[in-house]
C-alpha cells in the first residue's frame, strides 16, 4: 500500500545519467531558463518562465476526417480543444460519461472520475500552491459536447507520481538548466494504472485520441516546459505513445488475483505450506492481541471516522519524513462523494479505533490506497491484516477479480500480491536529453523485467495452483 506524502525512496534502477550534452544544447537552455516559475514549492534550479490558462485556454480546432465526420452539406466536422484550469469548468456527467466510456463500466476507476479530481482540487490538496496547477484539457464538438478529457497539470516538482524521474531533473541542473515546470498527466497522488486520454465512445474516438495527445504536445511547446509526462496508462495507451515520439518506461508493482475462490481459506490451500502457515499465524495473533477488525462502506463511515483517519494518516507521513499531501478536508469530500466506492477497514482495541486503511472499489478491483495508526502504538503484524488480507477478505466477498495494493514493498509477494508491469511515457522536448534518457530507459527496463522474472520464479504459490 502506497504511503501518500512520503518522499522518493532509493531506487535499484535510477542511479546517475551519464549525461553528454552538445554546446548548442546547453545554450539553447540555458536561454530559455531565465525566468522564474511562480509556484511557491521545492525546486531543482532556476524555473522556466510559464502562464498556465488563467480559466479557459483555447489552443484551436481541428477537422475530423473520414465519411462518418461529414456533414449534410459535406463539411468535415471539427472539433474545438480548450484548457480549463479546474475540473469545476466540466460538468461531473460529461466528465464522467468519458471515462466510463473509455474503461467500460466493468472496469470503472473511481480515481478518474469527477468526485475524485474535483475533492482533491477543492480540498486544497492538489493545487497550485502544493506545485500542482490545473490544466486539464477538453475536446469538444460544434455542438459544444464534451468528446474527451484528459487530467493535466504543471508541476513544479515531482512528488506525488510514483514514477522518479529526480535523477533527471538533478542532470538538468547539473547543466545549469531548468526542469521545473513540466506537465502531468495523471492521478495526483495515486500510482493506479487506469486510462489517461478519456474519449467518449464515437465513432471517431481514435481521431480524438490523436488529437488531444497532439494537444498535450503543443501545450508543452506553448508553456516552454522541458517535458511531458503520462504515468501509469493502460498498456494499450503506452504502446500509442510510442509511436507518437513518447519514450517508453515500466515499472512494478504487486496484485493480488482472485482465481474464483469461495473463500480466504480456499485462496490458502492455493499457496506453498510454509507460506499458509505463516499468514495463519500472522492473522491469529491479530485477535491475540485484543484487537477486532470491521470494514465500513459508504454511508456507514461516519464524519468522526474520516477525523480518526486523518490522525492516522499524519501519522503515518510524520513518520516516514514524508510531506501530508491531503488535507483532512479530502477525506471528508471524497467519503460524501464517492459513497460506496469506498471502504474503510478499521482496527478496534476495545472500542478504541487504533488503525485503519483506506480503500476504494472499482468495477473489478479493489484498490488499497493509505494505511495508519494511533501514534505510539504498535500491534503486530496489523499492517498485514488491515492492508493486505482484509482487501483480499473484500474482494472475495465482492466478487472482485484484482487487489492493488499500491506502490513498492516486496514483502507483498509472500502475501500472495505478485508482480505486475506498470507503465509510463515521457515526452522529452531536448533532442540531446532525449537521447541519453532513452539510452537509460533501456537499460533499465531491462533490469525491471529481470527482477520481475525472479521474483515470480520465488513466488508463494504451489507449482500447480494456477495450472
Amino acid at each position: 500500500m502506497a504511503f501518500a506524502g512520503t518522499a522518493a525512496p532509493s531506487s535499484l534502477f535510477l542511479g546517475h545519467l551519464p549525461f553528454h550534452l552538445g554546446k548548442s544544447s546547453f545554450a539553447h537552455f540555458t536561454h530559455n531558463s531565465a525566468c522564474v516559475f511562480k509556484v511557491k514549492a521545492l525546486f531543482w534550479g532556476s524555473r522556466r518562465s510559464v502562464k498556465p490558462a488563467d480559466k479557459v485556454l483555447p489552443l484551436g480546432e481541428f477537422a475530423l476526417s473520414g465519411a462518418e465526420s461529414q456533414g449534410d452539406t459535406g463539411t468535415a466536422e471539427k472539433i474545438s480543444v480548450s484548457v480549463v484550469s479546474s475540473i469545476s469548468e466540466v460538468s461531473p456527467d460529461e466528465w464522467d460519461s468519458c471515462s466510463l466510456d473509455s474503461t467500460g463500466r466493468q472496469e470503472f476507476n473511481p480515481f478518474l472520475s469527477h468526485s475524485f479530481l474535483s475533492s482533491l482540487e477543492e480540498s486544497g490538496s492538489a493545487v497550485e500552491g502544493n506545485g500542482w496547477i490545473s490544466q486539464h484539457i477538453i475536446a469538444k464538438d460544434e455542438s459544444n459536447n464534451i468528446l474527451g478529457v484528459v487530467p493535466l497539470y504543471l508541476k513544479s516538482h515531482s512528488y506525488g507520481e510514483y514514477v522518479f524521474d529526480h535523477s533527471w531533473a538533478n542532470a538538468y541542473y547539473s547543466y545549469g538548466l531548468s526542469y521545473y515546470p513540466k506537465l502531468q498527466c495523471s492521478v495526483p497522488f495515486t500510482p493506479v494504472t487506469g486510462p489517461r486520454i478519456l474519449v467518449s465512445n464515437t465513432s471517431h474516438r481514435d481521431q480524438v485520441f490523436d488529437i488531444l495527445v497532439s494537444a498535450m504536445k503543443d501545450l508543452a511547446i506553448k508553456f516552454n516546459v522541458s517535458s511531458l509526462h503520462i504515468t501509469f496508462p493502460t498498456a494499450n495507451e503506452w504502446h500509442k505513445l510510442e509511436k507518437k515520439g513518447f519514450l517508453q518506461r515500466i515499472g512494478m508493482q504487486y496484485h493480488w488475483k482472485n482465481r474464483n475462490y469461495k473463500n480466504f481459506d480456499e485462496f490458502l490451500m492455493d499457496m506453498k505450506q510454509s507460506k499458509r502457515k505463516n499468514i495463519r499465524q500472522e492473522r491469529k495473533k491479530i485477535s491475540a492481541q485484543n484487537v477486532t477488525m470491521k470494514r465500513l462502506r459508504g454511508s456507514e463511515i461516519k464524519a468522526n471516522h474520516w477525523d480518526t483517519f486523518y490522525k492516522f494518516y499524519r501519522n503515518t507521513t510524520d513518520n516516514k519524513w514524508g510531506t501530508a499531501y491531503l488535507t483532512r478536508d479530502f477525506f471528508h469530500r471524497m467519503g460524501a462523494k464517492m459513497g460506496d466506492n469506498v471502504l474503510l477497514v478499521v482496527a478496534e482495541e476495545g472500542d478504541e479505533p487504533v488503525a485503519a486503511a483506506l480503500n476504494l472499489i472499482g468495477g473489478d478491483t479493489l484498490y488499497g490506497r493509505l494505511w495508519g495508526c494511533l501514534p505510539g502504538t504498535y500491534y503486530a503484524h496489523l499492517h498485514f491484516e488491515a492492508c493486505y488480507y482484509q482487501a483480499i477478505d473484500a474482494a472475495i466477498e465482492l466478487n472482485l477479480s484484482t487487489v492493488e495494493a499500491g506502490a513498492q514493498g516486496e514483502h507483498k509477494i509472500q502475501r500472495g500480491y505478485m508482480p505486475v508491469t506498470t507503465y509510463s511515457s515521457h515526452y522529452i522536448l531536448d533532442e540531446d536529453f532525449k537521447r541519453v534518457i532513452d539510452d537509460f530507459l533501456v537499460r533499465e527496463s531491462a533490469q525491471v523485467k529481470l527482477v520481475m522474472q525472479l521474483l515470480q520464479d520465488s513466488g508463494p504459490f504451489k507449482e500447480n495452483a494456477w495450472n
